[in-house]
């Protein structure tokens, strides 16, 4: 590839693009919400929520300084992030507490991008941190939904026309931050219902699915705070980025 043609998709990747009509804002909306709300589509729909989550678990974990081991994403739309360090401080509280606020604060920045009209820089972006996510990808059905994942946001960014493109991206970011309220709930009512079950903490600092601790009792532990002080972070976080990230998107 010569200078030039790299020029010419720098400027495509960091430039921006036409707003859509509003009507395919509103219709993209809906239907994420189609994507969410339904039972039945939700228990599909549920994976790539599952590989943001996941993917925030492991992304501040590397922040934080703590040793990735690998990520794992199960067809019952469960996960695994296992990363080694100590099994307390800050950063274990940090990669604790990513899991549920991956989803909206990825919502939100994506949001963010499309106000911006930055679509195309979304798409490569997101396509990216895939790529980036597949390396640490531990099993068959994770390598292949991650796989797929990312194989649509690059066939869309390169082969189809700005308005696919535009439709793709905002049903994208309005998944995400509808996507990133529905769990938090379910998990408080989980936790009601059951006892808690999800992502949880053993004692070489991994994340694992399936042990008797949530997300939030995890960090009980680690901070002497209540488990429903940490849910009402989760909601506040989901909430608050739903909120400011349609803001942005119905342009209000």
């Amino acid at each position: 590839m010569d200078n030039a043609s790299i020029t010419d998709v720098w400027d495509r990747v960091v430039g921006s693009q036409p707003d859509p009509e509003q009507w395919l804002v509103l219709v993209t909306g809906l239907v994420a919400l189609l994507a969410v709300a339904p039972h039945g589509v939700w228990r599909i729909s549920r994976n790539a929520v599952t590989i943001a989550h996941e993917g925030g678990h492991g992304l501040i974990a590397l922040v934080t300084g703590r040793r990735l081991d690998g990520i794992r994403l199960h067809s019952d739309t469960s996960g695994l992030t296992v990363s080694r360090g100590k099994p307390h401080g800050l950063g274990m509280v940090l990669t604790a507490a990513a899991g549920y606020t991956a989803p909206p604060l990825l919502g939100l920045g994506g949001a963010w991008l499309l106000a911006a009209n930055h679509i195309t820089a979304l798409l490569w972006g997101a396509t990216a941190l895939l790529v980036a996510m597949l390396v640490m990808i531990r099993n068959a059905y994770g390598v292949l939904t991650v796989v797929l994942a990312g194989g649509a946001f690059l066939l869309v960014s390169w082969l189809t026309d700005p308005e696919v493109q535009a439709a793709f991206a905002y049903v994208v970011v309005w998944f995400l931050l509808l996507g990133g309220v529905r769990p938090v709930f379910e998990l408080q009512g989980k936790r009601r219902r059951q006892g808690v079950r999800g992502g949880a903490f053993r004692s070489g600092g991994a994340m694992r699915p399936g042990m008797p601790d949530s997300d939030a009792d995890q960090l009980a532990r680690l901070t002497h705070l209540p488990a429903a002080a940490w849910l009402f972070l989760f909601h506040a976080v989901a909430l608050c980025s739903l909120l400011g990230g349609g803001r942005w998107l119905l342009g209000l």
